[in-house]
């Protein structure tokens, strides 16, 4: 599996996330990948960690989901990958305590390549569907919780997001559309 780091949108490496590409074996039949291997993952991200929840969308061409995230004690490191079409992923880095606070990365993720992009916890995560359909899988270190659950609104312009919407109007929950921007989210509500 090659790994790089990811670049900001201000052109300065982000200290967490890890875009992974695992090695492709192809044949008169297809291909084969290993898509995930504990041990190699692990060391790849330098961390220790279990996944406890996968979860399985799919989104039509122009949806918009995010800019999810957990707070703590629920808070969650995420592994993403685009299984079907095309997406492209964003991250945001709410750590206040980071170099990086309030930067953001974008990363298009496919079927073609099978990237995966790890998502430590202290990052807001959404995503635009490029392709007519996209399936997407997470794998979480954490389980869900309402309770915890916290959203970003995706056009904030305290972040400025290039979203490549092309001029269209995204397709958005009601929970998405009505997430709050950062000048009315709580302090405690990010993470240190």
């Amino acid at each position: 599996m090659k790994h790089e780091l990811i670049l900001n949108n201000k052109n300065i490496f982000l200290e967490g996330p890890i875009l992974i590409t695992p090695e492709k074996f192809f044949d008169e039949r297809g291909f084969f990948l290993e898509a995930w291997k504990d041990p190699l993952f692990n060391k790849i991200i330098g961390s220790n960690i279990s996944f406890v929840q996968e979860n399985h969308s799919k989104s039509k061409r122009n949806v918009l989901r995010g800019l999810h995230y957990q707070i703590p004690p629920s808070d969650q490191g995420k592994l993403v990958r685009c299984i079907s079409g095309k997406i492209f992923d964003v991250i945001v880095d709410i750590r206040k305590s980071s170099k990086n606070f309030l930067s953001w990365a974008g990363i298009f993720l496919d079927d073609e390549t099978h990237k995966q992009l790890w998502i430590p916890s202290g990052f807001a995560h959404g995503f635009y569907t490029l392709s007519e359909n996209a399936e997407i899988t997470y794998k979480m270190t954490s389980l869900w919780s309402k309770e915890d659950e916290r959203s970003i609104k995706w056009n904030d312009q305290n972040l400025l997001i290039e979203w490549p919407l092309k001029r269209n109007l995204p397709l958005l929950s009601k929970k998405d559309n009505e997430a709050k921007t950062l000048d009315k989210i709580r302090d405690n509500d990010l993470f240190t």
